[in-house]
């Protein structure tokens, strides 16, 4: 399919992010080869935001979802990691680093009755004296990873939690990107 400089600079950017995410879900990474074929519906991304001891995780109350990390659409000539960073922003005032490598990748619909799309998990250490600064109706607050999370993703907690995991377990600092393209 022939897409413009415009649509094709943020798929390129899923890409190499859905090739290089730690963990994958739903087999994502087969999902959106095949989806490159044919028009893609936008694609949606969203921040880990946790604390450095890894105990606690920033969560945002949508008014559907429920329970979940910052996040939303893509918007149209936007690369997802630059998506991600402006949603966290929005909806918690938040401006950390996301870490270099993304978090995770799964395939999943939003709301009833849309098409599942490519989602994008990137994540960030942040510090949690800051202030949250919610959108209105949709409060944001630093929730600890031992306590389960009302959500109508109820994978995501195990998602995060093993991301976590493994974290722990490289013992090395993590290291934020060093670029702020995409």
């Amino acid at each position: 399919m022939i897409r413009s400089q415009f649509e094709q600079r943020p798929l390129d950017a899923a890409a190499a992010d859905t090739a290089a995410a730690v963990l994958e879900f739903d087999r994502a990474r087969a999902w959106f080869r095949a989806a490159l074929a044919r028009p893609v519906p936008p694609l949606g991304a969203e921040v880990w935001v946790l604390d450095p001891a890894l105990e606690q995780i920033v969560l945002v109350r949508h008014p559907v979802r429920g329970m979940v990390p910052p996040g939303g659409e893509v918007e149209p000539g936007e690369c997802p990691r630059e998506g991600a960073a402006r949603e966290l922003a929005e909806e918690t005032g938040l401006r950390p680093q996301l870490l270099e490598r993304p978090a995770a990748v799964t395939v999943r619909s939003f709301l009833p009755g849309l098409p599942a799309t490519l989602s994008i998990s990137y994540a960030a250490i942040g510090d949690p004296g800051a202030p949250l600064t919610a959108e209105p109706g949709q409060p944001a607050a630093w929730t600890r990873l031992d306590q389960g999370w009302d959500s109508c993703f109820p994978d995501d907690v195990l998602r995060v939690r093993q991301y976590v995991s493994l974290l722990r377990a490289a013992r090395t600092p993590v290291e934020p990107r060093s670029d702020a393209t995409c």
